[in-house]
């Protein structure tokens, strides 16, 4: 990820509301919310919604799709991952050890789902 980049998509997450979506779509998993769930769990109107996750999506942190006349929207992955490893790529001068149990699995995290009792954990520690 390029430095412009990682700006793009911090500026995008430091507003509260952004911050709220893009935590609730993280939530939500690989499968989204469709953006009437997304407005009426969070208590945002359509048109700021709407400029907000245009936001998000421009930033690489959303992708979307469309389902008939509704528009989903989930976390994109791959661009969470490339904005985790950009902050951390130089963590603790190679030691990454001294970083926390949470540096080495940041990848890990943002890619499975959460994990229930039903579910076991994955191997990852995650």
């Amino acid at each position: 990820m390029e430095k412009t980049q990682a700006i793009d998509a911090l500026s995008a997450l430091a507003q509260s509301t952004r911050l709220e979506i893009f935590r609730l779509l993280v939530r939500a998993g690989p499968d989204g919310l469709n953006a009437g769930e997304i407005a009426e769990r969070l208590g945002v109107g359509a048109s700021t919604l709407s400029h907000h996750l245009a936001t998000l999506d421009r930033a690489g942190l959303l992708r979307s799709w469309r389902v008939q006349r509704q528009i989903f929207y989930a976390t994109d992955y791959a661009g969470t991952r490339r904005l985790l490893a950009f902050l951390m790529e130089d963590c603790c001068q190679g030691r990454p050890e001294l970083c926390g149990e949470g540096a080495g699995s940041v990848a890990c995290v943002v890619e499975q789902k959460e994990h229930t009792d039903e579910t076991p954990a994955p191997a990852c520690g995650c």
